[in-house]
């Protein structure tokens, strides 16, 4: 989430501040203007960049540089926004390639590669635990207005409590990476069944968003299973390259 907007009457300012080595976690930093600032060394991840947003350093506006690199680092990644049945399925294809090349890479690194977190992020057996929730909620609960729509396998997200949601239905028990990987495949297999048979007409239905009172398409459900996707998938190859490097 982007977290709490200020809603005082003036803006914040940092003046001489130094907040070298800072970290900033879940914070919303919109709009914020930075002038005469040593920025070497910055890492900024915001997921929602490319969502017609900008990023603006130094006079030049990097957002779309930063999309298009993205889509030349990860081949497949720029179909992400298909927006008919045959480009979805394409998109998908692309995505289960990646995924599974990705996973062969993890199990051949040492053993508790794939329970390792760097940073206090998310383990790779975590990251594959919350697309079974995210398919779990965009396209089981969203799209397919199933009644019980969680696996206890699925890794929330650190708001998720937060807006109202019982944990409950979850395990939070540290599952075999086997257990993961067998779940796992069972939810790309279900996008891809639904993906299949799919019409144009179907994508254009509504459905209740799940996590705003708000009305979504089916299309922007799958959408978003792929945004997930891929955003999740970009933060494991980061991880697994820090893990790689420090042995």
């Amino acid at each position: 989430m982007a977290g709490t907007p200020h809603d005082g009457p003036e803006p914040r300012e940092f003046l001489n501040v130094d907040l070298a080595g800072a970290r900033f976690l879940r914070t919303n930093l919109a709009g914020a203007v930075m002038r005469g600032v040593n920025a070497d060394g910055l890492s900024v991840d915001d997921p929602w960049l490319y969502e017609g947003g900008s990023l603006v350093v130094n006079g030049v506006d990097v957002a779309l540089f930063v999309d298009s690199e993205l889509n030349r680092r990860f081949p497949g990644r720029s179909l992400r926004r298909a927006s008919n049945p045959e480009g979805l399925r394409e998109a998908w294809t692309s995505l289960e390639s990646t995924w599974a090349a990705t996973v062969e890479r993890a199990q051949r690194m040492p053993a508790g590669t794939v329970d390792a977190s760097v940073g206090g992020e998310w383990t790779f057996a975590q990251t594959l635990r919350h697309l079974v929730m995210a398919t779990d909620v965009w396209l089981r609960r969203a799209a397919l207005q199933l009644d019980e729509p969680l696996h206890p396998i699925g890794q929330p997200h650190a708001e998720y409590a937060e807006d109202g949601n019982d944990l409950a239905v979850f395990s939070f028990t540290d599952p075999s990476f086997d257990d993961v990987l067998a779940v796992r495949a069972e939810r790309q297999a279900m996008v891809r069944g639904f993906l299949a048979q799919v019409t144009p007409a179907q994508l254009q239905e509504e459905r209740q968003n799940p996590w705003w009172p708000v009305q979504v398409t089916v299309l922007s459900c799958v959408q978003t299973i792929l945004e997930e996707e891929w955003e999740h998938h970009r933060y494991a190859v980061r991880d697994l390259d820090a893990i790689e490097s420090a042995t």
